[in-house]
């Protein structure tokens, strides 16, 4: 069957030590899953079951930047300002509804350290509202990914430090540790709301020390163990 005009291409992303590429589907995202961050973002930080929005996962919004280079993210449009939140990509390489917290690491094919670009001042102002957030959120470009680093049979939960440098200077830190919801248990609370299938991210919430970018600045992410991520605003 002929379709009116070509599909659009998926996004792809990097594999760490493979030829292959993941295909994005879908791009889901924690709200405030650090105290700290709850904190300075005026909301209560106490384990709340955790909330979540999207961001378009086509190759238009999802970037995929590649180990040792520093991929070019235009500053969007209708926003004065643009903010920073650095996180842990989690990748799905096998889906499934309500599964169950014992079960959701083996659902994981790998992670990444990625970006949730933020125009802060539209999110703020449909806050005000009342209204959904898609336009401070789920703009192109608003989600540049680095490579993905398969996760081992059986490994552990992961743990690290993560952080952040705008032009060198130290920006958010933190540890994984310090999630409200984990990994594991974001998956089967997300499976309960949506059928998962393998493609799908999820950016599972940023450290405090979120603020606004300028163009020309240069950002570094970095989480141990994962190929960092950097990225220009151009």
């Amino acid at each position: 069957m002929q379709t009116v005009f070509p599909p659009h291409s998926p996004a792809l992303l990097p594999v760490v030590g493979s030829a292959q590429t993941y295909p994005v589907r879908r791009v889901y995202c924690v709200g405030r899953n650090y105290a700290a961050h709850a904190r300075e973002m005026g909301s209560d930080p106490n384990r709340e079951p955790p909330f979540f929005f999207c961001k378009p996962g086509d190759a238009d919004a999802v970037i995929a930047i590649p180990a040792g280079q520093t991929g070019g993210i235009a500053y969007p449009s209708a926003t004065q300002d643009l903010h920073h939140e650095i996180e842990l990509v989690v990748a799905l390489g096998k889906g499934g509804s309500d599964i169950p917290v014992d079960q959701a690491a083996g659902h994981i094919y790998g992670y990444a350290v990625g970006l949730d670009l933020t125009r802060r001042d539209l999110q703020g102002q449909m806050k005000a509202q009342g209204r959904p957030w898609e336009i401070g959120k789920a703009f192109d470009q608003s989600a540049p990914v680095g490579p993905i680093t398969p996760r081992q049979p059986d490994a552990p939960p992961m743990t690290g430090a993560i952080a952040l440098t705008v032009d060198g200077a130290l920006r958010q830190q933190g540890r994984l540790e310090q999630m409200i919801w984990s990994v594991d248990e974001t998956i089967a609370r997300l499976s309960t709301l949506f059928a998962l299938k393998p493609g799908d991210l999820i950016f599972t919430g940023t450290p405090d020390g979120v603020g606004a970018l300028t163009r020309g600045q240069v950002l570094h992410g970095s989480i141990d163990g994962l190929a960092p991520l950097q990225v220009r605003i151009v």
